[in-house]
């Protein structure tokens, strides 16, 4: 496959699946398109030889069908984590996790575009508690009913540099001097993002991935309270850690939903009921051992 559109293919995990795929690429003519509304903040992805990085709103039908043109693959990695409150999801959700699934499930069939692989959530479900979880799996079921040649990723939370996990954690540390945190043991199973990215690539040129759909964990389970705690220590501001009671968390995220880029949402704390692990025996597909957290998060919070 020679032409790929990376949908989200500009953000964190985006730009990680990107230098993956150039890493392994071996025709000249080989060409990654990566479609942005803010050009200027993608300057790391323009030195890629087979990146088109093209501005372009990719919500908007005539644009997703004009991109989709001449494609042999498409990839979906856009997700957000704040999308507002609603039955059964807030319309930020709807519209990121839905509604952009389906524009994209009719351009690849108008462009004749088979080949589509789409990054969902770990514990993604209808039934879900949180909006996130079952906007997720709303899009999961509109890309399957479309009859296309689909992989699904799910991960749990992606640790890395620039992450917007442990980096925070490691930033808030400096200046709070303790944290009171909610969902304090609410369970995750971190995966690191180049483990995320060799999965993606793998899967795109992998022929039985078609049909499939791949928990992605790291290799050891942690509650909330044990990873802050690990992140502001190995940033060397160790702080202690105290676990808000539900009624006083419920109401710090109702709170923090007034400030700009907040750390927390309600949503945010119905999606930690659900723990976000892999089942027993859960491993990495085509025979990939997950990286351990341990091992790469000091390389980047000790900065």
């Amino acid at each position: 496959m020679k032409n790929i559109l990376l949908i989200g293919g500009t953000g964190f995990l985006g730009t990680a699946v990107v230098r993956e795929l150039a890493r392994r690429t071996v025709s000249a003519d080989s060409c990654f398109t990566l479609p942005t509304r803010r050009r200027d903040r993608v300057k790391h992805l323009l030195v890629l030889p087979t990146a088109r990085v093209v501005d372009a709103d990719v919500h908007d039908p005539a644009t997703l069908g004009r991109l989709m043109t001449g494609q042999d693959a498409v990839i979906n990695l856009v997700g957000v984590l704040k999308g507002g409150e609603g039955e059964p999801y807030g319309k930020g959700f709807a519209r990121a996790h839905v509604e952009l699934p389906r524009k994209i499930a009719a351009a690849a069939k108008v462009a004749g575009v088979r080949r589509v692989l789409h990054v969902s959530a770990l514990k993604a479900a209808a039934e879900a508690p949180s909006g996130y979880l079952r906007s997720k799996a709303a899009g999961e079921a509109v890309l399957q009913d479309a009859g296309l040649d689909l992989t699904l990723l799910r991960p749990s939370v992606i640790f890395g540099p620039g992450d917007a996990f442990l980096t925070l954690f490691a930033r808030m540390a400096r200046i709070a001097p303790f944290f009171p945190l909610a969902g304090a043991d609410a369970r995750f199973q971190p995966v690191w993002i180049e483990d995320v990215a060799a999965a993606v690539a793998d899967s795109l040129l992998r022929s039985e991935s078609i049909g499939a759909a791949y928990d992605l964990c790291g290799p050891t389970q942690y509650s909330l309270r044990e990873l802050v705690s690990y992140a502001a220590a190995v940033s060397g501001h160790p702080r202690a850690v105290i676990g808000l009671p539900h009624a006083v968390a419920w109401l710090q995220a109702w709170a923090m939903e007034f400030i700009p880029n907040g750390p927390m949402t309600r949503d945010n704390i119905r999606s930690m009921r659900v723990a976000s692990v892999c089942d027993s025996g859960c491993t990495l597909p085509f025979g990939r051992v997950a990286t351990a957290l341990e091992i790469i998060a000091p390389t980047y919070l000790r900065s």
